[in-house]
């Protein structure tokens, strides 16, 4: 479910085309607009009697996807837009996770994600990055990279998770993009050192 939630927020933080956003970021609850008229309430009454009717998937995944849309920031907004996007993420998907793990997560889906934008780092992951693929040239510069909101939850059971993230860079042709989108998924294993979280090659 959490897979189709997050390609659904891809969609809504990719979907709005430059020029379009709204001039200020809509607060993270929206009420719904007040009718004129009985014929107007009758319209709203009926599209909500119909959007009811739909199935609990499509349900499930709309309201976090209307919600990230509702708050987004302003193209190229920066540093201050970054965190309505966390705040967004967070309000969306609540913490699910022990904090601990929460954390070990976030910080491999951060350095995971730098070492496949830019390159950096990419000998510390052999299972994710083999050896062929640490010549090519790394696809963003490291100048303009930045992480804008990342989030850890589970995948689907205790024993996987994945670190979705919300980026910003400019690649090789000299193209700035935010509001790019990275998921990592990652299983639970144990050895004698302990149970970690183990990254999984993306297809």
């Amino acid at each position: 479910m959490i897979a189709a939630i997050f390609a659904v927020a891809g969609v809504a933080l990719l979907g709005i085309p430059h020029g379009q956003e709204p001039s200020v970021p809509a607060t993270l609850s929206t009420a719904p607009a007040a009718t004129d008229s009985p014929a107007a309430a009758a319209t709203a009454a009926s599209s909500r009697s119909s959007a009811a009717t739909t199935s609990s998937t499509a349900s499930a995944v709309s309201a976090p996807a209307s919600v990230l849309q509702s708050a987004l920031p302003l193209h190229g907004e920066g540093v201050a837009g970054d965190r309505v996007i966390q705040r967004s993420l967070q309000a969306a998907w609540p913490a699910d996770l022990p904090a601990a793990d929460e954390r070990e997560l976030l910080s491999a889906g951060r350095a995971l994600l730098r070492a496949d934008a830019t390159g950096i780092g990419r000998a510390k992951w052999p299972a994710v990055f083999p050896a062929s693929n640490h010549a090519v040239a790394p696809a963003f510069a490291t100048a303009r990279f930045r992480i804008q909101a990342v989030i850890a939850r589970r995948d689907g059971s205790p024993g996987k998770a994945v670190v979705h993230l919300v980026w910003a860079g400019t690649d090789r042709g000299g193209t700035f993009t935010d509001f790019r989108i990275t998921d990592w998924h990652f299983t639970r294993t144990t050895s004698r050192k302990g149970a970690t979280w183990t990254p999984q090659p993306r297809i």
